[in-house]
C-alpha cells in the first residue's frame, strides 16, 4: 500500500450545514476502495479564483491523508467524479511521516 494525499473540493451549494456528512461520504468511499484514512484536514469554504460555472463560485476544501493500493486510485477517482457532492479531486503521493524526536 502507498500513502496518498487527496485534495477534495466539495460542492456545498445548499448544504452548508451538512459538511460533516459529505466528509463522512468521502471517508466511506476511501474505505470502500480498500484504503485506510489517516487524517482529515478541513480547510473551510474558499472562493474560486477562476469561476468556470456561475453555480459554483466557491467550494469546501478538505485534505485527506490515506493509504491505498495504487490500483484503487483510478476507480476511486472515477466513482467520485460521478458524485454530485464532490466538485474536484486531486491525488498525489504523500511523503512518509516524519518520526518524532525524543
Amino acid at each position: 500500500m502507498k500513502r496518498y494525499e487527496g485534495l477534495f473540493i466539495l460542492n456545498t451549494v445548499g448544504k452548508e450545514e451538512g459538511v460533516t456528512e459529505l466528509i463522512e461520504k468521502v471517508r466511506a468511499e476511501i474505505n470502500a476502495a480498500g484504503g485506510k484514512v489517516e487524517t482529515v484536514q478541513k480547510m473551510d469554504k474558499r472562493p474560486f479564483s477562476r469561476v468556470a460555472d456561475k453555480k459554483h463560485s466557491s467550494g469546501f476544501y478538505m485534505n485527506v491523508i490515506f493509504e491505498a493500493l495504487p490500483a484503487a486510485i483510478a476507480p476511486m477517482r472515477a466513482k467520485l467524479a460521478l458524485n454530485a457532492d464532490v466538485f474536484r479531486v486531486s491525488f498525489t503521493l504523500a511523503p512518509a511521516p516524519v518520526p518524532e524526536k525524543k
